[in-house]
């Protein structure tokens, strides 16, 4: 692996699979200018000004962040990196994160609408208190592994999710399961209910007014097995289907490979959809407890 001025490349501690990327203070200074020339809404509105941005990062790198982080992501023995600057300054706010974020994925391929949001981008509070129809903001469930882009038509090749702030936080830590270090998946791989259509919907606050049908497993070009799956939205069309799903679920968690880790504020993950699962464990109760994330996901770049 080539070095790059100013950037720590080093293996996860939890995981040989797993990349962490810290940028140095200089090059996090240096963003400060180009990310200020435009405001959350022109990068909402003018979809060039993001790769801007995106240009603006790798040339402080000499064009070499792109290449490293699309050659983790695109490698099947890891795919995925956790990446954030080495020291958290007053500098590293919100907004400041909202672009870094849109800059590392834009590296990366093109987001996918959020239909939640109406944006390239969502962010959402996961707070004590809580009405919504989806796990992803109940604080004290466990979010089970699942890929993300299950119900909608556009592809969906990535992940990354960044962690814009935490408040009062015990538990949620994050956990992610390659398919390749699964127990079970040669053999549900093989098995013929997982190649059936299944339907695929989503709940209200998801704004996705249709569903999709898909196999829970395909194949890479290698032949190698690739999963689309989510606890909450298959519709399955009969007990075969169902029990099928209930093994899946309970197989995944079940995992002793699973990774348990903590991704600290200020730091994205960015995981190979098609192989990497990904979910969250419960917090610990707390009326005041406050996380807030960002998520964008999307495809490949095709050059």
């Amino acid at each position: 692996m080539e070095k790059i001025s100013g950037v720590d490349v080093q293996e996860h501690e939890k995981s040989k699979r797993i990349l962490n990327i810290r940028l140095n203070n200089e090059i996090i200074e240096k963003l400060i200018f180009p990310f200020n020339k435009f405001d959350i809404t022109a990068l909402e509105l003018k979809p060039f000004t993001r790769f801007t941005i995106a240009k603006s990062l790798d040339d402080l790198t000499d064009n070499k962040l792109s290449k490293l982080i699309n050659s983790i992501i695109r490698d099947r023995s890891k795919g995925c990196l956790i990446i954030g600057p080495k020291n958290i300054s007053s500098n590293i706010n919100a907004e400041f994160l909202v672009k870094f974020s849109t800059a590392v994925s834009h590296l990366i391929g093109i987001p996918n609408h959020d239909n939640m949001t109406g944006k390239y981008y969502a962010r959402f509070v996961v707070k004590h208190e809580d009405s919504s129809d989806s796990y992803l903001r109940k604080a004290y469930r466990n979010m089970d592994l699942h890929t993300d882009g299950t119900y909608v038509k556009e592809v969906t090749d990535w992940l990354l999710m960044t962690k814009i702030d935490e408040q009062n936080v015990q538990g949620g830590a994050t956990a992610m399961l390659h398919l390749d270090d699964w127990e079970h998946c040669h053999e549900l791989y093989n098995d013929p209910i997982g190649r059936q259509n299944f339907t695929w919907g989503s709940p209200k606050s998801k704004k996705v007014g249709y569903k999709v049908e898909h196999p829970v497993f395909s194949s890479d070009e290698n032949g190698k097995p690739i999963i689309s799956y989510i606890d909450q939205f298959p519709e399955p069309k009969n007990m075969e289907q169902g029990i099928f799903l209930q093994k899946l679920s309970d197989t995944l968690e079940e995992s002793k490979n699973k990774i348990i880790t903590k991704l600290p504020v200020g730091y994205s993950i960015i995981a190979n959809n098609y192989f990497w699962l990904h979910g969250r464990q419960p917090f610990v109760e707390n009326q005041n407890l406050l996380r807030e994330l960002l998520r964008i996901r999307g495809k490949f770049s095709q050059n």
